[in-house]
């Protein structure tokens, strides 16, 4: 049988459940680490609860995932988890799901493998939303939910540390209510909770900026100006409300404008 005749007959196998996003429909796709609390703390022995280290690997991961290309909006990464909006008419391999998926996790887990010297590993899931609103919910949400875990992780350190087991420090944390979580920093390791990172307390997240770059027109030999683009990082990212529109403007201020290629 020939090559041709091999192809034809065989390539359905690959494609026959492919799936493609709409048009006009959000993209956000949502890396997630795969057992990294082995990575974290037997292997790398990151700083608990947070580990301002570790944290720069995963900047750095997103801006290689924000950069490499596709065309990305906003990225947000807290602990082992990166969230990435693309643009809405973002045509990257056909907006097919088998292939941002698998393009997403293997650039994620191949770039932070690199960068730590040791395997890590991401997978990755799409979340297709149809609306602005539902883009600004699920930032929020991704957000609230870092603000949860960084206050439920530093009450479990804090007990550790004070000669709680694992099992017992969870357990005391399970009918705590959130003013008594902050209560026991206090009490316990003299934290204010309000006071600490708000990295930790928020995530991280990385856009696009512009700026005015002067060079030397090579023909005249007179001045030029030029717009550039490069990732900036957000460590005080806003909070509830202000975050939500923080979002919301972002988004809306990159479908409304044409911006150049980064550089």
């Amino acid at each position: 049988m020939k090559f041709k005749e091999l192809d034809k007959k065989l390539r359905v196998f690959e494609t026959a459940s492919d799936f493609c996003v709409l048009p006009e429909i959000f993209i956000v796709a949502r890396i997630d680490g795969r057992n990294f609390t082995r990575l974290t703390k037997e292997i790398l022995k990151c700083q608990a609860p947070f580990d301002s280290q570790f944290r720069d690997c995963m900047v750095a991961t997103l801006k290689h995932l924000m950069d490499c290309g596709f065309r990305t909006v906003y990225g947000y990464t807290q602990s082992d988890e990166i969230s990435l909006l693309f643009h809405r008419d973002d045509q990257t391999f056909g907006r097919k799901l088998r292939k941002l998926n698998s393009i997403l996790a293997g650039e994620a887990s191949a770039f932070l493998t690199l960068l730590l010297n040791n395997k890590a590993a991401f997978d990755c899931r799409i979340s297709q939303l149809p609306t602005l609103d539902l883009v600004v919910d699920y930032f929020r949400w991704r957000n609230e939910d870092a603000h949860r875990n960084a206050l439920n992780a530093h009450c479990y350190w804090t007990l550790r540390n004070n000669g709680a087991t694992g099992t017992t420090a969870t357990k005391k944390l399970e009918n705590l209510s959130i003013s008594q979580k902050n209560e026991l920093l206090y009490q316990q390791a003299g934290l204010n909770f309000n006071e600490l990172p708000n990295w930790q307390k928020r995530g991280v997240g990385i856009y696009w900026e512009s700026y005015l770059k002067e060079g030397i027109n090579l023909i005249t030999g007179e001045q030029t100006e030029a717009t550039r683009r490069q990732l900036k990082v957000a460590l005080e990212l806003p909070m509830k409300d202000n975050y939500s529109e923080f979002i919301r403007e972002l988004v809306y201020r990159e479908h409304t404008s044409n911006p150049q290629s980064s550089s």
